[in-house]
This record gives structure tokens, C-alpha cells and sequence, in this order.
């Protein structure tokens, strides 16, 4: 066994072997994979090997998309068999709800290029005579879409790696894995030690157990799957002996199931609510080819539906029942990318769809070791987009629950409710009792919206379709009535989150915003350190304000950072709440060796409340005695002012475009803050407002998100960068590829939009844009904006289409609507009210 190598992948399932595939095939033939049994022994060889290109999220589906065409190529390539049967794929809809879901995602699927088909019900019946159609909405198709043998697949991406000079070494248990002090990796085993300079780690199942080798708690506990193989059917056995083509693999997502023929039977694999968490504490040392226990009974509720939708498969006898182990976490999507504190420390674990993501997944994490950044946005996969929050008690609740949600309608405003509440700020109980409904971003609560007073919904406004997947509300807590259906179109609480936008653009509104990430930056290295981060000025003055972007080394937009200075080497650092850790490693990582720079995470030490409006002024002056007026608090300072006994960082800034104040402050003291500041509004009528108010004003002054509108895809000047990046300014990350890409000219630029003739929907981001029938851009958020009285979206177009006053076609959940190029900022472009 080699002593040296250039990267070690651990795993030798379909996701390790296909990551090995891909470093060999940029080049880096000096690359080795240990399995500790035989490859393909863990989770992959009992897997069904289906390759659905479904997926909601733009990052998966990217890397699914890849997969599927690698998987067609890959036997010319390396002359080994995967078994690809292209089949395709065809889902079900049989409510509105799945319809509305099934268009949306036909938006998305059209903006990263997947080939997806509508069909009639008669269409289905003429592919799948075995299905029953008559109450059916329709279907939609992936066409390119099948199976593959997993057990085949992994062989041929062995060879193919083998072939480039990489080694596989079976049979070879790790023991340890250490980093020396000079950042060097040694993979110790049973058979001898390697010393590296990249790990990656892709053991599946036995995920905790290697983290705990460094010590990460990476957040992956498996779930149970159970899927039924039949005996062969007699009008299968006649369709083969005619010739006459495979029905394809048949989901009906509304039942929780998919199907397809399986050896001239029938294969039925239901996702089952209380399928429970298992390898918690990881298999044995001795686990290979490892089934458990099935559970029919847990299975009977979708055996029953399936036999209703395909009578042929109660028509013969079970073959077999598998139960085995899938990996997943709390969102159901993998972690693919750096592992947080470590240098060169790489995760591909967590998938529960592995074989089809399996090919992506290398492809991505290939490109992230070898070019130092991956090729596509993967924020949705990167493994730092959970904290330390999600931990063992946490993940078996969320795992199981994302494992029972693998086919419910994914609604874009659908908050899922286990494991929460979790980190609650002070204010929670307060905001509770104002009406707050909450959603939860990074494990944190937070209001989205707020009820009136004994504001409920009835059985009949909810609506709820007589399918096994039919809750479309959050669950229903002991103390609280249902407030909320979830929907793609505009649902109950639209008019209320109106109210609340309007609110703060005529009186005055309070937002809790605890969640921010929050990090103070000091030291005699701070300012020159911080200037080589970002794109942006460092604000010169103690007391100033800069919005800052740290960009990728290709002028992509990473993490975006509200700077503010306090002292001549003191700042304060805010950025999105779901990135704490994201962004946190990424400064970490950048230090300086000279320990010039200290870095400090500060989130949970600061809670935040946004207090905005016309009024905001007048309510705050009522409980500070620092001088707010304009001359003395211009818009973009901060200072630490004192509200009541309490005191605050006070920073003239917010998101929704209105005169205000961002109130961070010491967390133990919110409660005093919050209720000196709702007295002090009564005669202003100060109210709270959530965060779905926000997004809807946001909309209306173009202020940009990440990952949506600020992409590692896009350069930052394709997304309207422009005011914050200073490229004469010194050298700063991503700066010659950004005057480089400049020069070549962009592929894309960032526009407002306004949607004409809307009927009940807005758009959400990820609808195509079309001019004559030719796809020409993206929308990357959608909404209404209460001020404007307008249905918006932003969107990256080509830059011929960006034009203003330019006319446009958007599909909206398979409707086309006329759009317009609008100004930037079309509520208050001149700022005047931030600035008043």
C-alpha cells in the first residue's frame, strides 16, 4: 500500500468511488479510496437505483442532471456495464396543490437545462396500461430518466478511476485520521498509514463515526427504506415477449410511493411515515451487505394505495421485502463540500438519493479540491449550512421527518416542525403573544407573519384532498389553532402580510431579527486583513457603514458583510442568519498567520430588533437621550446609544427601504428593550411585523439575496454590484478574474420586473423568463410589493433583455404573464426616505 498520496477518499460506495473517478479525471492521478469491506457493501448494493432528475432545488438538480448523463456515457467510456435503463420517470398529480408543484418545478427544470414533459392522463395510460388514470390531473415526464445497477455503476467508475492511475484499497479498515502541524493529513489503517494532502470523507452510514475521528458532529444519522419486490406478472411476462417497451418508473407522489418493473414483476419502494432513525451510534465493525427486519405493517397503507393505482400488483406474490439503511439529514439534500475548522478536510455524505447523485456529487466536489471552487452554486448541499445545533437528539427527529417528506408537495412557504422550537430569542414569548407565526431559519425562531386574535382556519377553508400526503398547514400545536395553508399561489395569510408592509411604510413596525450572524473583527491587522476580504471600501471613519461582499477567487459572489467600524481597529460584522457557519469558516480560514487579526463569533451574544418607519424616530427618541436627528444619526452610521437603562448598537440601516434603526444588543437585555419600545410606540401605533413583510418590501427597493440574486455563478457586477465593488481600490479577493471576466463581457445582468395581469400567483424564484419562446433568464425571487401595488420579481436576464422598458414573457406555474423591465429600486430610488 502507497504511503503518500495527494487525496485520500474513505468510502468505497457509489459516492467515494465516483469522487475518485472525478479527482483522476482532472488530472490527479496521484489519489487513492480505502473500504474497509468490498466496495459497494454499505448502503449502495441494496439501493434501487433509481435516477430521478426531479428536484426543487436548484443545486441538486444540477448535480443530478450531470449524473444521469454520465451514467449514459460511462460504459462506452470504460466498456463495464452499469445496466442504464432509460425508461424515464412519470409522477402523478392527483390534486391542485401537486399540479401547482409539478409547474413550478417545470420553471425550474427548464433554467438548468432537464428535459420534463406534461401528459394528459390518457398519455399515462398509453405508457403505463397497467396504471389506473381516471382521477388524475395529469403527470409530468422525465424522458431521460430511469435505473442503473448501483452494484455495476460503482465498478465502472472504479475502472474508469483506475485507468487515470488511481487506487483502490478493500479490505483496509481506517483506525485514525490526523493532522500534523503542518497541515498534512495521515490516514492511518489496519495495513499501513498515508499521509495526504486532502481527506474526503464519503463513508455513508458510518459518517458520525468519522467525523468523530476529527471531531466534527456531522449532521447525518441514517433512516430505514423498505421496498417490495414481486413475483413476475403475467401481462409483464407478455409485454417483454411482444417486445413491447418497459413501462418506466411510475411515482405517485400524492401515496408516498414509486414503482417500476423489477425481472418481469413489479419493485414498490413507499417513503413511510415513522420509518425510524437506525446506526445511530454507526453499525458494527463486522457490518456488510447489512438488511434489518421489515416492517409490513408500517408498509400496508401505501401497499394499499399502490394496489388501488396499479391493481396488477396485488395480483402476485412478494419475492422479497428489503430494509436497509439510507443516510440522510435534516433537509434531505447531502452535504457535499468543506468540512468546517479543518483545512482540507472534505465531506460527500448524507445522500439519500446516492446513486443519482452520486456522478454530480464527485464531479462538484472534484472541481471544489482541484480549481479551489466548484463550478456551480452550491450552497443548497454545502455541509456549513446546519450549526452546531444539529446534533444527535436534533437530527433523529429532523432525519425522520425529512424521510416522511421525501414526496409531500414541497411549498415554497412550508416550514417543517421537528426539533422546534429550538433557539428561541428573549422576545419569542412576547412576539407569541402579539400573534407571531413563526418559521425558523438556521434553528432560530422567527416570526414570518402575524395573526389577528383568534384567527383560525376551518377544515373546509383548508381544503385538504383525500390523498395519504394531504397536510398542506404546519402541524397543530396543543396551544395554538391552524393559521396557515401552505400554497404556490397567494394564500390566507397575503392580505394580512400587506397590512404589515404597509404598516411600516405609514407608521412605524418592529422586527425581530436575532438571528443575523454577527462577528466583531479587531486587531492591528483588522483593517488591511478585512480591505483584501471584500470588494467594497472599508469604511475609514470609527462609526460608519459599508455593505460588503467577499467574493470567489472567479469574481463570484460568496457571503455578503454590513461592516461596521467602531473604533480605529475595532469593527462589527453582520451577515444572513443561515450562514453563520458558512461565513464564520471562510473568515476563519483567511486569518492572517501573524495572529495580527482577532475573530470572534458573536451571534448569540446580540440579539437584533429592527425598528422601521416614518415614525421610527419619534418612538426611538421617546427612550433614548442620544441626539437621533438627521445632522447627528446620518443614514449608514452606528453608534451605542442607551434605550432606557439598557444600551444598543444602533446601526441606520435596514432591508425594507424606510427610515430605521438596526438595534443590536446585549440578548439579556431584549426583553427590556422590546417593552420599553412597544410602550413608547402606542401613540406612533407601532406594531411587529414578520419577515415575509420584509421580503415583500425588499423586493421593491432590488436588494439583492445569496445564493438568489448573489451567486457564486455570477460575477459580481452581473448581479448590480457595481456600487460596492471597487476595483481601483488595491487588490482584494476575486479582482483580476472579475476585470478579466469584464473585459470578456458578461453572460448575465441583474433585473427588476414588474409581472402584469397576475391572477392569484407571484412569482417565487426560479421561473423561466422567455422572449419569443426562447429561455433568456431566471428569476431568482418573486413577491408582491405592498407599496407599489405591483407583482415583482428579480431576475438575471442576458444583458440584450435587461433594457429598461424592455417586454419579456414569465411562466408562472405554467401560465405565461407579460413582463417589464423596471428601474432599480422602483420604490424610493433616491433613498429619501432611508435618509430622512
Amino acid at each position: 500500500m502507497k504511503s503518500q498520496a495527494r487525496v485520500v477518499v474513505i468510502g468505497g460506495g457509489v459516492v467515494g468511488v465516483s469522487t475518485l473517478y472525478h479527482l483522476a479525471k482532472k488530472g490527479w492521478s496521484d489519489v487513492v479510496l480505502i473500504e474497509r469491506k468490498e466496495l459497494t457493501s454499505g448502503s449502495t448494493w441494496h439501493a434501487a437505483g433509481l435516477l430521478p432528475l426531479f428536484n426543487m432545488s436548484y443545486s441538486v438538480g444540477q448535480i443530478h442532471k450531470y449524473s444521469v448523463n454520465l451514467y449514459q456515457s460511462l460504459e462506452e467510456e470504460t466498456g463495464q456495464h452499469v445496466g442504464f435503463s432509460r425508461v424515464s420517470n412519470i409522477r402523478l398529480a392527483c390534486t391542485k396543490d401537486r399540479w401547482d408543484e409539478y409547474m413550478y418545478y417545470v420553471g425550474v427544470a427548464k433554467t438548468i437545462g432537464v428535459d420534463v414533459r406534461v401528459l394528459t392522463p390518457e398519455e399515462v395510460r398509453e405508457i403505463w396500461p397497467l396504471c389506473e388514470t381516471d382521477d388524475l390531473i395529469g403527470a409530468i415526464q422525465h424522458p431521460d430518466d430511469g435505473y442503473v445497477q448501483p452494484a455495476d455503476l460503482t465498478q465502472a467508475l472504479a475502472k474508469g478511476a483506475r485507468s487515470r492511475g488511481a487506487e483502490i484499497y478493500r479490505n483496509t479498515a481506517v483506525t485514525a485520521i490526523e493532522q500534523q502541524p503542518n497541515g498534512e493529513w495521515v490516514v492511518r489503517t489496519d495495513k499501513g498509514d498515508i499521509a495526504c494532502e486532502h481527506v474526503v470523507s464519503a463513508t455513508g452510514n458510518f459518517a458520525r463515526h468519522t467525523g468523530e475521528m476529527v471531531g466534527l458532529d456531522i449532521p447525518v444519522i441514517p433512516v430505514e427504506h423498505q421496498y417490495i419486490v414481486t413475483e413476475p406478472h403475467p401481462e409483464i411476462v407478455r409485454r417483454h415477449a411482444e417486445g413491447l417497451p418497459e413501462m418506466g418508473v411510475l411515482r405517485e407522489s400524492d401515496a408516498s410511493y414509486y414503482m417500476r418493473e423489477e425481472a418481469k414483476g413489479l419493485l414498490l419502494g413507499p417513503y413511510e411515515k415513522g420509518a425510524p432513525c437506525c446506526y445511530v451510534d454507526g453499525p458494527s465493525e463486522s457490518s456488510e451487505y447489512e438488511l434489518f427486519q421489515e416492517d409490513l405493517e408500517r408498509l400496508m397503507p401505501y401497499v394499499e394505495a399502490a394496489i388501488a393505482r396499479v391493481p396488477a400488483f396485488g395480483e402476485v406474490g412478494i419475492k422479497k421485502i428489503y430494509n436497509g439503511a439510507i443516510a440522510y439529514t435534516p433537509d434531505g439534500s447531502p452535504i457535499i463540500g468543506p468540512a468546517w475548522d479543518l483545512k482540507n478536510f472534505w465531506l460527500n455524505e448524507g445522500h439519500s438519493f446516492g446513486v443519482t447523485a452520486a456522478g454530480g456529487a464527485g464531479w462538484q466536489l472534484a472541481e471544489w479540491i482541484v480549481e479551489g471552487e466548484p463550478s456551480i452554486d452550491m450552497m443548497g448541499v454545502d455541509p456549513r449550512r446546519f450549526g452546531p445545533y444539529a446534533s444527535r437528539g436534533y437530527l433523529k427527529e429532523k432525519n425522520e421527518e425529512a424521510y416522511a417528506n421525501v414526496f409531500t408537495v414541497h411549498y415554497p412557504d412550508e416550514e417543517r416542525a421537528a426539533g422546534r422550537p429550538l433557539k428561541r430569542a428573549p422576545c419569542y414569548d412576547r412576539m407569541k403573544a402579539l400573534g407571531a407565526v413563526f418559521g425558523s431559519v438556521y434553528g432560530w425562531e422567527r416570526p414570518n407573519w402575524f395573526a389577528p386574535e383568534g384567527y383560525a382556519l376551518t377544515e373546509a377553508e383548508l381544503g385538504k384532498p383525500d390523498v395519504i400526503l394531504n397536510e398542506n398547514h404546519p402541524p397543530q400545536r396543543q396551544d395554538e389553532p391552524i393559521r396557515e395553508r401552505y400554497s404556490f399561489r397567494r394564500s390566507n395569510y397575503f392580505d394580512m402580510v400587506g397590512r404589515e408592509a404597509r404598516h411600516v411604510h405609514e407608521k412605524a413596525g418592529l422586527l425581530d431579527m436575532s438571528a443575523f450572524s454577527k462577528f466583531e473583527v479587531s486587531g492591528p491587522g483588522a483593517e488591511a486583513w478585512l480591505d483584501r476580504l471584500v470588494a467594497n471600501r472599508i469604511p475609514k471613519k470609527p462609526g460608519r457603514i459599508a455593505l460588503t461582499h467577499m467574493l470567489t477567487k472567479y469574481g463570484g459572489v460568496r457571503s455578503e458583510f454590513t461592516i461596521f467600524r467602531e473604533g480605529p481597529q475595532q469593527f462589527y460584522l453582520v451577515s444572513a442568519g443561515a450562514f453563520e457557519r458558512h461565513d464564520f469558516d471562510y473568515l476563519k480560514k483567511n486569518l492572517p498567520e501573524d495572529r495580527s487579526v482577532d475573530l470572534q463569533k458573536v451571534t448569540s451574544q446580540y440579539g437584533v430588533l429592527v425598528l422601521a418607519g416614518p415614525h421610527a424616530r419619534d418612538v426611538l427618541q421617546k427612550v433614548t437621550d442620544a441626539d437621533l436627528s438627521n445632522d447627528s444619526f446620518k443614514w449608514l452610521t452606528g453608534k451605542w446609544i442607551n434605550i432606557g437603562p439598557a444600551s444598543a448598537r444602533a446601526i441606520r440601516v435596514n432591508f425594507v427601504g424606510e427610515l430605521g434603526w438596526e438595534l443590536h444588543h446585549p440578548i439579556e437585555m431584549q426583553n427590556t428593550i422590546f417593552d420599553l419600545l412597544m410602550a413608547a410606540g402606542a401613540e406612533f401605533d407601532l406594531k411587529p411585523f414578520g419577515i415575509r413583510a420584509m421580503d415583500a418590501m425588499r423586493l421593491e427597493k432590488s436588494y439583492r439575496l445569496i445564493p438568489r440574486e448573489l451567486s457564486i455563478e455570477y460575477a459580481a457586477l452581473e448581479s448590480g454590484l457595481d456600487r460596492f465593488v471597487h476595483l481601483n481600490k488595491g487588490d482584494f479577493i476575486g479582482r483580476d478574474a472579475l476585470v478579466e471576466r469584464q473585459q470578456k463581457g458578461f453572460d448575465w445582468q441583474f433585473a427588476t420586473l414588474e409581472v402584469h395581469d397576475i391572477d392569484g400567483a407571484d412569482a417565487r424564484g426560479n421561473e423561466a423568463i422567455y422572449r419569443n419562446g426562447d429561455l433568456v433568464g431566471r428569476a431568482t425571487s418573486g413577491g408582491y410589493g405592498w407599496r407599489l401595488d405591483k407583482s415583482l420579481a428579480l431576475a438575471m436576464l442576458r444583458p440584450e433583455e435587461a433594457e429598461i422598458g424592455n417586454e419579456l414573457e414569465i411562466d408562472i406555474l405554467g401560465d405565461r404573464h407579460r413582463v417589464t423591465v423596471l428601474p432599480e429600486s422602483p420604490f424610493d430610488p433616491d433613498n429619501e426616505r432611508l435618509r430622512a
